[in-house]
């Protein structure tokens, strides 16, 4: 079967730095739901259509086309107070940004006597990356799937 809208894609990947540092490495394979529904990089998408199980995709992305610009208005400064105990650097949780909207994922960056700033930035925003990828299977969507716009499954998302 080949890649087209509406077939999940099981996959390999790699992610590096435009200087061939590993950013990122599947530990297994893993499914998105092909056709336009932002579950993979569009640009990634874009290369696996029409493609089959043992094709693959190997591309360059800028910022815009993979974890995005670098925004200096997700960095914030907030009191030591609101953290629990034994707060380290490098660890991540879910907030609300400042303007509201919906909820994120912030890793904290610094921590200094009273104060701790968070990033709301994904950790490779703003970097070009080399991604790598095999297509280890592609097989026909279930309607619930559609539906749901996402692959459930072994390597996909389980309600």
């Amino acid at each position: 079967m080949n890649i087209g809208k509406d077939t999940v894609v099981t996959l390999t990947y790699i992610v590096r730095d435009l200087d061939g540092r590993m950013l990122e490495e599947s530990d297994e394979p893993v499914s998105y739901l092909h056709g336009g529904y932002d579950n993979i990089f569009p640009a990634v998408e874009a290369a696996l259509e029409g493609k089959a199980a043992g094709d693959g995709a190997d591309l360059k992305l800028q910022p815009e086309d993979a974890f995005g610009e670098y925004d200096d208005q997700l960095v914030r400064m907030e009191s030591r107070e609101a953290f629990p105990e034994g707060l380290e650097i490098g660890m991540q949780f879910v907030g609300s940004p400042v303007d509201g909207g919906e909820e994120m994922l912030y890793t904290v960056t610094d921590i200094a006597d009273d104060k701790v700033v968070v990033d709301g930035n994904h950790p490779y925003a703003g970097q070009a990356v080399h991604f790598k990828c095999t297509v280890t299977e592609v097989r026909a969507a279930t309607q619930d799937e559609v539906a749901h716009r996402h692959a459930h499954g072994a390597h996909g998302h389980q309600h």
